[in-house]
């Protein structure tokens, strides 16, 4: 049976490098997401949004395996940081962040099977964050990145520097801060993760 794997089929918005920032034209993708507000490291509405996309993202990728002969390897967790007001958007302060919480999926992930996903995870598992799912379409369009390896705490220059970069090309910022967990922080050391930074700009 094939197995794909869509970070290396789409490497140009899933592997950027850690040196320089890359302007890219971000594709319409579909997303099961959640939304919440509130500290990622202590917010349980947070750590339950992950769980539920995790469960949803798996019993689809197992619903498609058996369902055909196309396998594929999950996505990784993705997020949409902001604030209502952004000048106030600081990693000083997260308990003031809003936050949508998603996984890509596949072209041939549909609403239909999202739904049936949701009701065969439903009836499994407790999982609080099922109800607030939704299944949507997401454009980012034209914006830069760059990877960013070390903890999460660390981003400031990171992103800092992608600010920069933007405004050097003659660029505004528009959108939400958008970042791409590569890693998992249960197995890797702090130092060692990585993270995609992608803001999208005008």
């Amino acid at each position: 049976m094939k197995k794909i794997d869509f970070k290396k089929e789409l490497k140009h918005l899933y592997s950027p490098s850690a040196k320089e920032a890359a302007i890219i034209e971000v594709p319409k993708m579909d997303f099961p997401m959640v939304d919440g507000q509130g500290d990622p490291n202590t917010a349980q509405e947070y750590k339950d949004a992950i769980e539920a996309l995790y469960a949803v993202s798996y019993a689809l990728k197992f619903m498609i395996k058996k369902g055909g002969d196309v396998d594929y390897v999950v996505m990784p967790l993705e997020g949409l940081w902001w604030t209502e007001d952004m000048t106030k958007f600081t990693m000083g302060n997260k308990d003031a962040w809003k936050w949508t919480s998603m996984i890509m999926q596949p072209p041939y992930v549909t609403q239909e099977l999202v739904q049936k996903a949701l009701k065969q995870v439903e009836e499994r598992r407790n999982l609080p964050a099922l109800s607030k799912m939704r299944f949507e379409s997401f454009h980012e369009g034209l914006s830069v990145q760059i990877m960013h390896i070390g903890p999460y705490s660390a981003e400031g220059p990171t992103i800092e520097r992608l600010h920069k970069f933007i405004r050097e090309k003659g660029y505004g910022l528009r959108g939400k801060h958008h970042e791409i967990y590569q890693s998992d922080p249960r197995r890797s050391k702090p130092g060692k993760l990585k993270t995609i930074i992608r803001q999208p700009m005008a």
